[in-house]
């Protein structure tokens, strides 16, 4: 696993080239000790390394952007070494966590039964093999989750969510965004990057890259791809290029 600095705040790790999930250090407080937020977990398999990159802090957190395998692949084998941490998520993707998963979509959602829109067809993609753990944690739209801002950015998979470190504007945009070739949006991306196969509803998904401008984001932290600097320039580029 390739672990990259991005600010003196944050550490990108990196497995197989593509699958990113990132250590966010928290400012110490009398009550809490220097500790790590751990943003998604990659897939299964990784849980050694990713303690091995948060060898001088304990990690108190892991914070999921969404529920698709290669971001919770390793939940389990963390919090099996990790008995006391707490695992957050969005109270939507609780039943996407389940095993088996509940993929019904909710009144009003596209693709629900009470959708009557365009996007009808939309269904919930992409795998969902579950986990055994238990979110003791659920994050709110708005909510300062530790350092992090959390965002809903529904659209790549309903209850996804977004977190930006308000202490140097890193958006750590899980799948909304993607960082592979260009910044793109998760259902608008070039023809060679799948991302877009797997995205639930390229409406809300684009809705949801719209609203990240209304954020101080700096740098683009994603699930896949490199670190992507511009800040809201690039962001609004790429919002107005999604077709």
């Amino acid at each position: 696993m390739r672990s990259t600095s991005i600010t003196a705040h944050s550490i990108q790790l990196t497995r197989l080239g593509l699958i990113n999930c990132y250590l966010v250090r928290e400012a110490a407080t009398p009550a809490e000790p220097d500790s790590f937020t751990l943003i998604d977990t990659g897939i299964s398999g990784s849980a050694n390394d990713i303690l091995a990159s948060a060898a001088d802090a304990p990690i108190r957190r892991i914070l999921l952007t969404h529920a698709h395998v290669d971001h919770v692949g390793s939940v389990d084998a963390l919090m099996a070494r990790l008995p006391h941490v707490q695992l957050a998520a969005s109270e939507r993707s609780l039943p996407l966590l389940r095993i088996p998963p509940e993929k019904s979509l909710l009144p009003g959602e596209p693709g629900s039964t009470s959708d009557g829109n365009a996007n009808g067809h939309a269904k919930i993609r992409g795998g969902l093999t579950g986990i055994h753990s238990v979110p003791t944690h659920l994050i709110a739209d708005g909510e300062l989750y530790g350092s992090l801002r959390c965002i809903a950015t529904p659209g790549h998979i309903p209850g996804h969510f977004s977190f930006l470190d308000e202490r140097d504007g890193t958006l750590f945009a899980g799948d909304a965004l993607i960082a592979v070739a260009r910044l793109s949006i998760s259902a608008y991306t070039p023809w060679y990057i799948p991302s877009k196969l797997v995205t639930w509803s390229k409406s809300t998904a684009l809705a949801s890259a719209r609203r990240l401008l209304d954020y101080p984001i700096q740098r683009f932290a994603c699930g896949h791809g490199p670190i992507r600097a511009g800040g809201i320039p690039v962001l609004r580029h790429t919002v107005e290029a999604a077709h």
